[in-house]
């Protein structure tokens, strides 16, 4: 449909181009197709599902974005051990900040992949300009996505051109906010299997999805399987000073839209005078989220040459460092985490240390959902500066944590998978239910 949309409008004058699309909008077509294809999708899947049982190998295309959200690291090695899947990484274009933003990101995350030994490829050939036809080249039966927005997939790869397929998803992070988005999206009532992390996002799926989450299964999150396992992380400090405490600063991207949480704006000089003031007691790792500086490059009042001072004094730092990729060892040798990000908030409280999560202003308290809610009570807070160095020197510097077993009770009770498996695992017995049983 899209194609065939792009084609016609090569053909058809603007002014025409423009009063066929406000009329295609005024009769509300696109909420009427995608109403069909969702009601369409639990046919669709169990052809597609009877198909591949009779295959001796079943392929498993993993579609990635951005590298920070790969959640996937656990099941994609298991899928990789089995002798009935193949499995393999394709990553795709982020089309919703520009060519030079998606080349960036895309060469970036396939760098950081093939370093890793795995089978991943570009779907994307700058000096072609061709893209990659996933469906010809591979072939998959199932497909798993990293992201669920329309407008940030180049449209050749989102879960549209694929109803025949049999598509799964592991939201990016847990779903802290009270936002339909992250539930009731057209791609969560199209996508095959959604594997939700507890009961509660079960509960609130059920609630606020259009096909009352049918398609969900509880299975935990596989985000947390690497921090529970705790497997010999790697040394991702710059500064080997064992003196030095290892806190990481992690502000979201919502500076100026929707519940407007990072705080970044505000505090981006004062971690830097941190930094500088505890150079003897403290090493900062600046973590923000992936869409903050491209976000940053195109404000008015920053650009990209004070975006790129700005990055390029903590990499240059004797105990400052940045970070824009893949955090999980970075999690693991750190003491401790300062943030403002949903996505962050229940991860970091895996591994048991203490995390500060700092509170904009009293409107942000009413975007949580119940998870939110509760995972946002394990962690210290704070509200102004003062408070950001009182967590520092009683929590981080004298190690007086008091809320330890507030948080360890609730990822005991909350977010710990039960039958003493991995998310992972839960997820691949699924899937060898559903095909091969």
């Amino acid at each position: 449909m899209t194609e065939l949309k792009l084609t016609i409008k090569k053909f058809v004058p603007e002014k025409i181009w423009i009063s066929l699309i406000k009329i295609y909008n005024f009769l509300k077509l696109r909420d009427l197709h995608n109403a069909y294809l969702i009601k369409k999708a639990p046919q669709r899947h169990q052809k597609a599902l009877e198909k591949i049982r009779g295959k001796k190998i079943v392929k498993v295309a993993f579609f990635l974005n951005h590298e920070s959200v790969w959640k996937y690291d656990f099941l994609y090695d298991l899928i990789l051990q089995h002798p009935k899947f193949e499995p393999a990484i394709f990553v795709c274009p982020v089309v919703n900040f520009g060519n030079e933003n998606m080349l960036f990101e895309m060469n970036k995350a396939f760098e950081a992949f093939k370093n890793k030994g795995y089978n991943v490829s570009k779907t994307y050939d700058n000096e072609t300009g061709e893209y990659l036809d996933v469906k010809s080249y591979f072939s998959p039966d199932i497909i798993f996505y990293t992201n669920p927005y329309e407008t940030l997939h180049d449209y050749r790869f989102y879960i549209k051109q694929f109803p025949n397929t049999l598509t799964c998803y592991v939201p990016y992070s847990v779903p802290t906010v009270n936002y339909d988005f992250t539930y009731d999206l057209d791609f969560h009532n199209l996508v095959w299997k959604i594997f939700s992390e507890t009961e509660i996002h079960q509960k609130m799926a059920s609630e606020k999805q259009r096909n009352k989450g049918i398609n969900r299964i509880v299975t935990g999150y596989p985000g947390f399987d690497l921090l529970l396992m705790n497997k010999s992380p790697k040394e991702v400090w710059k500064n080997k000073n064992p003196d030095l405490k290892k806190m990481i600063w992690s502000p979201h991207h919502l500076m100026n839209e929707l519940s407007k949480v990072s705080n970044f704006l505000e505090y981006c000089d004062f971690f830097l005078e941190l930094a500088i003031n505890y150079k003897d007691k403290l090493q900062i790792a600046f973590n923000p989220h992936p869409l903050l500086r491209i976000k940053l490059e195109n404000d008015p009042n920053w650009g990209k040459e004070k975006t790129d001072n700005y990055f390029n004094k903590w990499e240059n730092l004797e105990n400052g460092q940045y970070g824009d990729g893949y955090y999980i060892d970075l999690f693991l040798t750190s003491d401790a985490l300062i943030h403002d990000s949903g996505s962050f908030m229940a991860e970091y409280l895996i591994t048991g240390k203490p995390a500060l999560f700092m509170v904009r202003n009293e409107s942000v308290m009413e975007y949580w959902n119940v998870f939110g809610e509760k995972a946002l009570a394990a962690h210290y807070q704070s509200r102004n500066k003062q408070q950001v160095i009182d967590f520092i020197e009683n929590v981080v510097l004298k190690e007086n944590d008091s809320m330890k077993e507030e948080r360890n009770t609730f990822v005991k009770n909350m977010l710990i998978p039960q039958k003493n498996r991995t998310a992972s695992e839960n997820i691949l017995e699924y899937l060898e239910s559903q095909i091969f049983q």
